[in-house]
């Protein structure tokens, strides 16, 4: 027998609100809601100034998570977008320009063509210069906590700049406008969090704008499209030199790549980076087995993935009537997936509390799955490869000099603030071999 909508009043815990991440991945919400109603009715409630909304349904099993990221024909991407509150019908046709937020075929002509300039081979020319960054930037964190009290903010001082400095070689942006990437990814991103984006700008209604809207949007696509000229006149090997030489890319889909690889390219990284700092601090037996080359810095990275995703939900809309975990989902409802909650089930991983830097098999989601699965994800994967391995060999130890402050945000996994103590000298790690 199919049930029917489930209200808070019966005891389901809100995994909607933004000030819950603050705290961290809500597991005992998320075990709740796994083991009792796996996929439940959610009150999209007006907070932080954001108006309310209809409401969704909350995938939390890892089983169903795959199975609305892979049926496209029934979870739909395109007809509300893929964040969970909705956007202004006049903003639809605009927002329907990402490859985000297409659906089978359409998505995969763009992907196509955004992938053309995403090749292994591109990425691979950066292994260097991303090594070179990391023991720089780790290198130059600890000299700095040294000569003061011998902690440092990891975020402020390594993570940030590291994840920024790559996209930007990558893209091809200039070196005096790379700050730019920063502070869009921070007003796109960080838009829930009154401390990392400010006071929201307000629209005529009086309500806090939309900046993913066309409207907040301009100064971007004004960089792009400048940008794209300046690669058709100075050809680079990289990503916009690429796109900006493909004449099937339209100029709003230039813009809506651009877009997409700004924010989705800096932020995944940008969270990640922390958050397995964070995991290896709080699991020193864990470090040590990397430190000592016990574990591969590529599984490493699997596991620190799953157990920080950086990406915590997506939401699809339901594009015929349907049934998931016993629920009847009306067309044109909401459906939002929780990463963090699939890749804790314990339906799909064997003690998934232990952090296990060597688990195999370790299927989890946080770069998504099915025609949606994160096109950069080979890139983000190299990347945090190269900084595990090179924080292992420079950093003896790693321990928490304070408490972690996390973004306020249902949607990414953020860490704005990480103080570890750096007190001990880096010295090389021994020998290991690399992943």
């Amino acid at each position: 027998m199919a049930l029917s909508h489930t209200g808070h009043g019966d005891g389901v815990p809100d995994v909607f609100d933004p000030r819950v991440y603050a705290d961290g991945l809500p597991h005992d919400a998320y075990r709740w809601l796994r083991d009792r109603h796996p996929v439940a009715w959610q009150d999209e409630h007006e907070v932080l100034g954001w108006p309310a909304g209809p409401g969704f349904w909350a995938v939390t099993r890892h089983r169903d998570v795959l199975r609305v990221l892979k049926d496209a024909r029934t979870f739909s991407s395109r007809l509300g977008a893929t964040q969970i509150r909705d956007p202004a019908p006049a903003d639809l046709p605009f927002v329907r320009r990402m490859m985000l937020n297409q659906d089978p075929p359409e998505h995969g002509r763009l992907r196509r063509l955004v992938s053309h300039a995403f090749t292994p081979r591109r990425v691979e020319r950066f292994t260097a210069a991303v090594r070179r960054r990391a023991r720089e930037l780790l290198t130059a964190a600890a000299d700095a906590a040294r000569s003061g009290d011998g902690t440092c903010d990891v975020v402020a001082a390594v993570t940030d700049e590291f994840a920024l400095l790559n996209l930007a070689d990558l893209l091809g942006v200039p070196a005096a406008d790379r700050g730019l990437l920063l502070g869009w990814t921070r007003r796109v991103i960080g838009y829930q969090d009154p401390e990392e984006a400010g006071p929201p700008e307000h629209g005529p209604d009086g309500r806090p704008a939309d900046p993913r809207s066309p409207a907040m949007l301009g100064d971007m696509f004004g960089f792009a499209r400048d940008l794209a000229a300046f690669k058709r006149r100075h050809p680079g090997d990289d990503v916009m030199t690429v796109l900006a030489s493909d004449g099937d890319l339209e100029t709003a889909e230039l813009e809506m790549s651009f877009f997409l690889l700004t924010i989705a390219g800096n932020d995944t990284v940008r969270s990640a980076a922390p958050g397995g700092l964070l995991a290896l601090a709080r699991h020193p037996d864990a470090y040590g087995l990397l430190r000592r080359g016990d574990v591969g810095a590529a599984a490493c990275v699997e596991e620190l993935l799953r157990w920080h995703p950086p990406v915590l939900s997506f939401r699809r809309t339901a594009a015929c009537d349907t049934y998931l975990a016993g629920r009847r989902i009306r067309a044109g409802e909401k459906v939002v997936v929780f990463h963090g909650s699939a890749n804790y089930d314990e339906r799909a991983f064997t003690a998934p509390h232990r952090l296990d830097l060597s688990r195999t098999p370790n299927p989890h989601v946080s770069f998504g799955n099915g025609p949606h699965v994160c096109l950069g994800a080979h890139f983000a994967r190299l990347q945090l490869r190269v900084f595990y391995e090179e924080v292992r060999n420079l950093l003896p130890s790693l321990s928490l000099a304070g408490q972690p402050q996390r973004l306020v945000s249902n949607f990414i996994n953020g860490v704005k603030s990480l103080p570890l103590s750096f007190a001990a000298p880096a010295s090389p790690a021994p020998p290991a071999p690399l992943a």
